[in-house]
């Protein structure tokens, strides 16, 4: 079979690279080529590169005329062939992408079509991709959740929830309603814990069932598997869940995007107490408090402010007009 330069599959070749493709050593022989190419419309040349300077002269860079797949089979597929779930819009548009995402589109195709009947139960992202594709990281990690947005698929068109890391609490009562204390730090956690672990019941005058270590930010995560991982009686109905964090902007921003994130299912509060008794042992020592972190959001929305008394909000906001925090750590289990 004779060579063909379009099976370099580029769109452009230089004259140096067409001579080494077809093993030319004449001139001549070069020059009959690329004629007899341009002639079958597989080369054009590149003007604008300019010429070698012989004669005949032969341009240096050439565009190459790539073969036109028949689709027809394709389109064929993605109009009849295919779940009616999916929109095959996109694909339609994009044969080649359609061509190398195939397998796995037909893969998905074929559960929707065959396996529809276990979409009823919610499972986790990596057991739904194992149950599709046979590979549990592909829908995560490997481009999955890009198909199936190319086919007009939503999270909860596969009926999936994301496994995160399993929030660490502690309960000293199973009884409800109680209430769900969410702690931004592990060292007031810790010292609660402990202090409900010596026999205590309340802290700060409230009765606490449950201590819940937030971790930051990466609360947010873990909140949208809240009733995933963690027992019945913590996610029950009845529960106050209450949140106490550092006073700074970070610590704002974490408790009002968290109350304006999940309110539909669940009502979050400040625990008042717990910040008011910062604030009093802050007052009461005098002490002289850090500087804010550099480069903290500073977009609160008042939420946080409106929860508390008058006097409450004016000695916060002075500490954040100072560019000051109060960590959470100024309590200890001497303060409980």
């Amino acid at each position: 079979m004779a060579k063909d330069i379009r099976s370099l599959g580029r769109k452009k070749v230089s004259l140096q690279e067409i001579k080494i493709f077809y093993d030319i050593d004449e001139y001549e022989d070069l020059r009959s080529t690329v004629l007899g190419l341009i002639l079958e419309q597989v080369l054009k040349p590149v003007k604008s590169g300019g010429t070698n300077g012989k004669t005949p002269a032969l341009f240096l860079s050439y565009k190459v005329a790539l073969h036109e797949e028949d689709s027809s089979e394709l389109i064929h597929e993605l109009k009849y062939e295919l779940c009616t779930r999916l929109d095959t819009s996109f694909y339609m548009k994009n044969i080649k992408r359609y061509r190398e995402d195939r397998g796995q589109v037909l893969m998905l195709s074929s559960y929707l079509i065959n396996s529809q009947e276990k979409l009823k139960n919610r499972i986790s992202l990596n057991e739904r991709s194992f149950e599709i594709w046979g590979r549990e990281k592909f829908l995560g990690a490997e481009g999955g959740l890009r198909i199936v947005r190319n086919l007009g698929l939503e999270e909860e068109d596969l009926n999936y929830y994301y496994t995160t890391v399993p929030l660490a609490y502690y309960s000293h009562s199973k009884e409800t309603p109680q209430n769900v204390l969410i702690l931004e730090n592990k060292d007031t956690f810790y010292s609660m814990r402990k202090h409900l672990l010596e026999g205590g019941s309340s802290i700060f005058g409230t009765r606490i069932g449950t201590l819940v270590y937030g971790g930051g930010k990466n609360i947010y995560r873990s909140f949208e598997d809240f009733d995933v991982c963690i027992e019945p009686y913590i996610t029950d109905a009845s529960n106050s869940i209450l949140y106490l964090g550092d006073i700074d902007y970070e610590g704002i921003i974490i408790y009002e995007s968290l109350k304006r994130s999940f309110e539909k299912k669940y009502s979050i509060k400040l625990f008042t107490e717990g910040y008011k008794a910062m604030l009093d042992k802050c007052t009461r020592l005098g002490m002289k408090l850090p500087g804010t972190k550099e480069k903290q959001n500073r977009n609160i929305s008042g939420e946080f402010l409106e929860e508390f008394d008058e006097s409450s909000r004016k000695t916060i906001s002075a500490v954040l007009r100072a560019d000051e925090y109060i960590p959470q750590e100024i309590l200890n289990i001497g303060d409980f």
